[in-house]
């Protein structure tokens, strides 16, 4: 990726709801430029969407929950694709939402799923439907519950810090590629 490119995406990181013009004196180029890098990059899959990130205490939630799960040994892919299925089904119908879920690896655990919950109780709901949904197959739950009262948050939910990282390790490496060129 272009320094420019990644320049851009981390300007619509930090804001993107900037106009091209204001985007194009950030990076630093034109702003037909910035139109025709912002095209290039959604149709490459690097720019997947564009959101706002909002106060879901106001929202009406009280809790995130991080969920972990591990699989029984053996459990197949036809097994592991209902579950997905199910896990599809039960967010429909409860309308819970869900901010991540993903397969990984780590503390013994294969699975990640993130949720917001109004209340304990429906984080409770949540677990009732999980354990019921597994039909056996799960091994291991457990879940870390974050509550959202805004008073002890070191780091809110948001893009900024990562924008932050990538413009500074974008200009270690310019800075490490231009000492390597003098020496």
């Amino acid at each position: 990726m272009k320094g420019a490119e990644l320049k851009l995406i981390v300007e619509l990181m930090k804001n993107s709801r900037r106009s091209d013009r204001e985007l194009a004196k950030a990076v630093g180029v034109s702003q037909p430029t910035v139109n025709r890098m912002i095209k290039k990059l959604e149709s490459e899959g690097y720019i997947k969407e564009y959101t706002a990130i909002p106060d879901f205490r106001k929202l009406g939630f009280e809790l995130v929950s991080v969920n972990f799960v591990k699989f029984k040994a053996g459990t197949d892919a036809e097994r592991i694709e209902k579950l997905k299925n199910t896990a599809r089904q039960i967010q429909t119908e409860t309308g819970l939402p869900s901010l991540l879920v993903m397969s990984g690896m780590g503390m013994g655990f294969d699975r990640v799923i993130i949720m917001y919950h109004r209340d304990y109780a429906s984080y409770a709901k949540f677990k009732d439907i999980m354990k019921g949904a597994a039909e056996g197959n799960v091994e291991k739950f457990e879940s870390f519950l974050a509550v959202l009262d805004g008073k002890n948050h070191f780091q809110p939910l948001s893009l900024s810090s990562l924008a932050k990282f990538l413009s500074l390790r974008e200009a270690r490496e310019e800075s490490d590629h231009e000492r390597n060129q003098v020496s």
